[in-house]
């Protein structure tokens, strides 16, 4: 991808409109593939797409490989008798078109989820058994670990009953045995869900359109990759993690982020060879046509905060994997479509790591425009190989930025991109990031529209109001199609 001159949008999934509560892989997907090449987009970016557990956070799943539920497109129910419409209607997924409801989702999708599994479990359990067969390296235990995590009451399996908080235990086999419905329910899940995106991916790449994924270094402390995979992981004999993730204090958050995602035990992968780590990427690289990893400095040197620490004042940079992991991906999979994310406190080490291992960076377009000093996010600074940004999920929308930041800083940005009422703050942005001499440039929907931060995806370090934001049907029109197409001509992308 380096040497070919491309531009893209970021929206995620659950971001498209529909009628289902949630954006999904149905006709509104396949709508806004044919926006992309009407505009003349070659890249879809979207954000991790795991199922999703606390604070509804794409980065926060119970599992590195299984995709969300609420991802699955009804319409195909419908169509085969696995579901009625009347069904659907009867239940509540979320009045507001504009905003997600997790909640009911959760109560009421899952819910018909559960008739649809029922009434097709007759007719395709061969297929799901040779899905279930292909993919069981992952697919049992994150099946098994849903599976009894519904008989918990969905609590976290750390306050499981101990018979089953290792997953050897006779308990634990004997569950498996006499509970394959309930487990067989989490395979469909999985099954329908791999069927529709594949489908979907395949038809935004025989437009031309590759698909940017998104890999989250860490995975959550209630997965079943922590659960079923203990030894990889940082824990005490009572499986309970000695450390976890986060970043120290900022300009923007003066308590640093306390993410809480156990730490890895490099040693033991380094031992293991790292297979954990192949076989995610094999399956990730599958499923997309890039990959965006995500906080990639902390494969360098990352930040661990104790267990039960309130925030991530008091913690200590460690070492990392480096190279080392690279390398042995590199040894078992070939060349990779990569995007390093390098956002964020850089040391010489870091930057060395990048270097070595050829991925391109990002440059987010916001950061760019401190009055006071010079920027490496400014775009006269730009390598060739690096992905510009006018934000990301985590950053104020343009239009947001420019109503609350420091007018200094805003004023540099009016005379570096000439912006001005007449194209918009967020054309002006957006033309910054085209024109510049990055390979690959993206935007986000929401500066594609205009909108303010009523519209942002996540503020970091804050639980509740966060990944909830939806288009509208009507949002995208074939004017702005137009104005994006023209810009993409003019900047040769």
């Amino acid at each position: 991808m380096a040497n070919k001159r491309s531009s893209g949008i970021l929206m995620h999934i659950s971001s498209l409109p529909g009628e289902y509560g949630i954006g999904d892989f149905g006709k509104e997907a396949y709508n806004f593939v044919e926006f992309l090449a009407k505009a003349k987009q070659k890249n879809w970016q979207v954000l991790p797409l795991g199922i999703t557990g606390f604070g509804d956070s794409p980065y926060q799943s119970f599992s590195a490989f299984a995709g969300n539920p609420y991802f699955i497109d009804f319409d195909e129910f419908i169509e085969k008798g696995y579901l009625r419409k009347d069904e659907i209607d009867n239940l509540d997924m979320g009045k507001d078109p504009k905003r997600v409801d997790y909640g009911l989702l959760y109560k009421n999708k899952m819910k018909l989820l559960k008739i649809a599994y029922r009434r097709a479990y007759p007719y395709i359990k061969e297929e799901l058994y040779n899905f279930y067969t292909r993919n069981k390296s992952w697919l049992r235990k994150f099946a098994l670990f849903m599976a009894i995590k519904e008989y918990h009451n969905n609590i976290s399996w750390l306050f499981w009953d101990e018979k089953y908080r290792r997953i050897n235990t006779e308990e634990v086999k004997n569950f498996e045995k006499k509970n394959t419905d309930s487990i067989y329910f989490w395979i469909f899940t999985q099954y329908f869900f791999t069927e529709q995106w594949y489908r979907l991916k395949k038809y935004a790449n025989g437009k031309g359109i590759n698909i940017i994924g998104d890999l989250p270094i860490y995975v959550s402390e209630d997965s079943s990759d922590v659960w079923g995979n203990p030894e990889l992981f940082y824990l005490d004999d009572n499986l309970i993690p000695i450390t976890v993730s986060g970043c120290p204090p900022d300009a923007f958050s003066p308590k640093g982020q306390l993410w809480g995602n156990p730490i890895y035990d490099w040693d033991a992968m380094e031992k293991d060879e790292y297979s954990w780590w192949v076989k995610r990427f094999e399956y990730s690289l599958k499923l997309f046509d890039v990959l965006r990893i995500d906080h990639f400095r902390g494969f360098e040197s990352y930040w661990e905060v104790k267990y039960g620490a309130k925030d991530a004042i008091n913690g200590q940079w460690t070492k990392g994997p480096g190279m080392k992991l690279f390398n042995k991906l590199k040894e078992e999979l070939g060349d990779m479509n990569i995007i390093a994310e390098d956002l964020g406190f850089l040391t010489e080490d870091v930057i060395k790591l990048i270097e070595e291992s050829g991925f391109p960076g990002m440059k987010v377009l916001q950061f760019a425009f401190d009055s006071r000093e010079e920027s490496d996010y400014l775009p006269h600074n730009f390598n060739k190989n690096c992905v510009v940004y006018t934000g990301t999920h985590d950053n104020s929308t343009v239009v947001g930025w420019y109503t609350n930041t420091d007018k200094e800083d805003v004023n540099y940005a009016i005379e570096y991109l000439k912006l001005d009422s007449i194209e918009g703050v967020n054309w002006g942005f957006i033309r910054g990031a085209w024109s510049s001499t990055a390979y690959l440039a993206i935007t986000t929907t929401q500066d594609l529209l205009g909108l303010d931060d009523s519209a942002r995806m996540n503020i970091p370090s804050t639980v509740g109001g966060n990944w909830i934001w939806r288009m509208e049907k009507e949002d995208l029109t074939d004017e702005i199609a137009s104005k994006l197409r023209n810009m993409t001509r003019i900047y040769r992308r």
